[in-house]
C-alpha cells in the first residue's frame, strides 16, 4: 500500500452496485470487475472523487432495490455527490474499466455496459481520459481519487469446459414383454 505523509492508505471496497465519493487523501478506493464497469471520476480542483460498480447498462430496473445494479442509477448517484462535493462538471474527468467477455456463447454484456459507460459520460460533457474495457480477463482495481492514480491488475482467464451431457440409458425394450406383480 502507498503512504501519504507516513500515514497508511485506508482502502474502500467498492462491490457491483456500490458507488463511494470521497475528499480524503489517504483513501484509496478498489473493486474486482468482470463484465461490471467501473467509472472512476474526479474534479482535481475540488479535491474530490469516488468510483462506482455497475453490473448492467442503462435500463431501469421493475423493482426499486435492484436500481443500484444498473449504470443509469450509479452514474447519476456518482456524479451528483462530486458535484454536492464542489465538483465542477466541465473539470471532472473520467477512467473506466471493466466490461470483460467473461463468457463465450452467451450475450456481451462487458460490451454493453462498456458502451453504456461511454455513452453516459459524453451526453452529461464528461471527458474520459483513461480507459481499459474489453478483452477477456476480470480486473483488480485501485483507484487514488485525488491523484486520479489507478492501478490495474488482469485476472488470469479461467478454462471453460464445456462437457457434453450425460449419455441416457437406453430405454428397455418392453414392446411384447409382459411383467406381473
Amino acid at each position: 500500500m502507498e503512504e501519504s505523509a507516513n500515514k497508511p492508505l485506508r482502502k474502500i471496497h467498492i462491490i457491483q452496485g456500490e458507488y463511494q465519493v470521497v475528499t480524503d487523501a489517504d483513501v484509496v478506493l478498489s473493486t474486482v470487475l468482470g463484465s461490471c464497469v467501473a467509472a472512476c471520476v474526479r474534479d482535481a480542483e475540488a479535491r474530490v472523487g469516488g468510483m462506482n460498480h455497475f453490473l448492467l447498462p442503462g435500463a431501469q430496473a421493475a423493482r426499486p432495490l435492484e436500481a443500484e445494479r444498473y449504470g443509469a442509477y450509479l452514474m447519476e448517484l456518482l456524479i451528483n455527490g462530486l458535484l454536492k462535493r464542489g465538483a465542477r462538471r466541465e473539470r471532472i474527468e473520467a477512467k473506466l474499466f471493466g466490461g470483460a467477455r467473461m463468457v463465450e456463447g452467451l450475450s456481451d454484456i462487458g460490451a454493453q455496459n462498456a458502451a453504456f459507460a461511454r455513452e453516459f459520460l459524453k451526453n452529461e460533457g464528461i471527458r474520459i481520459v483513461a480507459e481499459n474495457l474489453g478483452g477477456r480477463h476480470g480486473r483488480r482495481l485501485e483507484y487514488y481519487p485525488l491523484s486520479g492514480r489507478a492501478r490495474q491488475i488482469l485476472l488470469p482467464t479461467t478454462p471453460q469446459i464445456m462437457e457434453p451431457p450425460p449419455k441416457r440409458a437406453p430405454k428397455p425394450d418392453t414392446h411384447g414383454t409382459l411383467e406381473l406383480f
